[in-house]
């Protein structure tokens, strides 16, 4: 790994303790704070509105003013709002920071490009797959920090040290050194908008992860309200649910991304099955370990991306991609949350259902790679 995937590497570590600590309970936070479930899954979705809406812009612009100027906004953005959600003192204070943290998903799009041309002598999924696994492995001692804080001084504390952490995070990422801005020929964007394989695959990707991500969002609140879970054992879930980023992506990522892809739906089906049938902490644990498969599906949609366009779109293309896979985010909190309230468990078989069918299409319908 080259010095800018090391610094790369620090600071998604970082940012993974951070975001860690606190996001497994944010549904439980919102609920504390007054939210409803169904205004649990509205808030969720609105934000996944957020999280999609900047995609392309962040793509299209970091084709043409470089890679990591859109990284440093994405890290000064994600600091700001993490510090509106810390001294919020009220629900609307509060969404607004989870809103406003929402747009910083835009960084997902120049990062993937970053990391894909620093690549190297290592693949693509290999490449992508090692750095999430550096954000997951600081994810992982997150949650455990997160529980203790929130048992001991409450979650609002909680909220306090992510932000704290964000700050050692944005000192690591500008130390990153740029790259160029590959020259444009007149049409390119035209050829992308023609390339069909790219297309057909985007909607797989959004079939997909709609599956993926049904069981995930209001899991906390069934493991507090249905089995009476404490923050700390939720934390311990969640620390699992890390381990098992780190795990799957480091053992899986040097394969075909078209496996890859495939073997993470599967192990997101095997979480949803666990998470349906568990009776304890350590079923909880081992289901949120088998949910790396979704970080591990992400990682793997996007090398396969790589495969069918032409490089001089990277960023455009990723940027649609990741609009693509946020619909997910923006659909299934809404869903979930009537589900939950008609029957909590309910989520879980449905996902089954939902990947069962994704996984099909998934092997249908395969891209192929990309000529000139």
């Amino acid at each position: 790994m080259n010095r800018d995937l090391i610094f790369m590497a620090l600071a998604l570590f970082t940012w993974g303790v951070g975001e860690g600590a606190y996001y497994i309970f944010q549904p439980i936070y919102l609920k504390e704070l007054g939210a409803s479930p169904i205004e649990i899954g509205t808030i969720l979705g609105t934000v996944g509105i957020a999280m999609g809406a900047a995609h392309i812009p962040a793509g299209y612009l970091s084709d043409r003013v470089g890679r990591r100027v859109m990284m440093w906004a994405s890290w000064i953005l994600g600091l700001l709002s993490a510090w509106l959600m810390a001294l919020a003192g009220s629900l609307p204070i509060f969404v607004t920071g989870m809103v406003i943290y929402g747009i910083t998903a835009f960084v997902m799009t120049p990062m993937n490009s970053y990391v894909t041309a620093a690549s190297g002598k290592l693949s693509a999924g290999r490449a992508l797959t090692m750095i999430s696994a550096a954000y997951n492995l600081g994810a992982f001692t997150g949650p455990f920090i997160g529980g203790y804080i929130g048992d001991h001084f409450g979650l609002q504390k909680t909220y306090l040290f992510a932000a704290s952490i964000f700050v050692v995070s944005n000192i690591l990422i500008f130390n990153l050194r740029p790259q160029p801005v590959l020259p444009r020929e007149p049409g390119t964007v035209k050829i992308l908008l023609q390339n069909r394989a790219y297309w057909a695959y985007l909607g797989i990707i959004l079939i997909v992860f709609f599956a993926l991500y049904l069981p995930q969002p209001l899991t906390p609140n069934f493991m507090q309200d249905i089995h009476g879970l404490s923050y700390s054992a939720v934390g311990l879930a969640g620390s699992a649910g890390s381990l098992g980023n780190v795990v799957i992506n480091l053992v899986f990522g040097s394969l075909n991304p078209h496996l890859g892809f495939l073997i993470g739906q599967i192990t997101m089906a095997l979480a949803a099955f666990v998470f349906w049938q568990a009776t304890g902490l350590p079923w909880f644990m081992l289901a949120y370990f088998l949910m790396g498969g979704y970080r591990l599906a992400r990682a793997m949609a996007i090398a396969q991306i790589r495969t069918v366009i032409n490089p001089v779109n990277m960023g455009l293309a990723f940027g649609i991609t990741e609009t693509f896979s946020s619909f997910s985010l923006i659909l299934v909190p809404p869903i979930a949350g009537i589900i939950y309230t008609w029957q909590p468990a309910a989520i879980y078989p449905i996902a089954i259902l939902l990947t069962g069918f994704a996984i099909l299409i998934s092997v249908r319908f395969s891209p192929r790679p990309y000529h000139d």
